[in-house]
């Protein structure tokens, strides 16, 4: 975890959320439904995996917010409220949730299973439970036919984003911030 100083707070945060945008780009529209394979859950777990929780929840705070006015920052170089209001929006809104979470319960000891643990309860079930649940309601169909639409698709990658998030958020946080963790820290 990052530590609290007045710039950490003000210039991570922005990193994360750029990094976030960039993320974004990397969109893989999927010919079976409206939710395209994208990086933004990538940069969602390392931003709860390094940053504290505060700084991760402006981090995609940020994110949604320019999101929200309009600049392309979302998937496919998309914007605007009504992107929020559709029927990805829901992964969206899930992420400030998600990445709080995540930031959370990935523990201060720097040790591998809890943030794995951390990143699958918020960057997975919870972006999954919400999205999931707001596709289904915003579409009509039944829950069952938007686990399949909605989750099924992105399970596998989903994991090896949760593996890459996990390994980097690790190694980013035992180097950079050495004098916070014990240097033995991790498995």
């Amino acid at each position: 975890m990052i530590q609290q100083n007045k710039y950490a707070n003000l210039t991570y945060p922005a990193f994360f959320a750029a990094l976030t945008v960039i993320m974004s780009f990397i969109s893989i529209p999927l010919p079976f439904n409206p939710v395209p394979i994208t990086g933004q859950t990538l940069a969602v777990m390392l931003t709860g995996s390094i940053l504290s929780v505060r700084q991760a929840g402006w981090s995609i705070l940020t994110y949604l917010l320019i999101g929200a006015v309009g600049l392309p920052v979302f998937s496919g170089f998309s914007g605007g409220i009504g992107v929020l209001l559709g029927p990805t929006g829901g992964y969206l809104l899930a992420y400030f949730p998600g990445v709080m979470l995540i930031a959370l319960l990935k523990g201060k000891n720097n040790k591998i299973w809890p943030l794995a643990l951390a990143n699958i309860i918020g960057g997975i079930g919870v972006v999954y439970l919400v999205g999931v649940t707001w596709l289904s309601v915003f579409t009509g169909m039944g829950i069952q036919k938007a686990m399949m639409v909605g989750a099924l698709p992105f399970i596998p990658g989903d994991i090896i984003k949760l593996g890459m998030a996990t390994v980097l958020g690790r190694e980013i946080n035992k180097r950079l911030f050495r004098g916070i963790y014990p240097a033995k820290g991790g498995q």
